[in-house]
């Protein structure tokens, strides 16, 4: 299985969009700055805000690509309070 998640830092009110097949490492990996050159550096208190279990990684690919496309934390927000969006990219993709 594999997932698309967003992460919310709110000391840094940042969002930031990827995509795992092992979500507990994963935020394990953000918090500690694993990813050195990465854009969730800027902050060690991301914690999960919306996340979609994905049939395969293509799937999850293209779902990551369109959120964000979408440049949007209204849509990043709209996202988690309306779950019909969510079913909506699943069927798209």
């Amino acid at each position: 299985m594999h997932y698309v998640y967003i992460l919310h830092s709110s000391n840094k009110n940042a969002f930031y969009i990827g995509e795992t097949s092992d979500i507990e490492e994963r935020i394990i990996q953000h918090n500690t700055g694993h990813f050195t050159n990465a854009y969730t550096k800027i902050a060690q208190d991301w914690i999960y805000f919306h996340l979609i279990s994905c049939e395969n990684s293509i799937q999850a690919r293209k779902i990551e690509k369109h959120i964000k496309s979408m440049k949007s934390k209204s849509y990043f927000i709209n996202l988690s309070k309306y779950p019909e969006m969510t079913e909506k990219l699943l069927s798209k993709y």
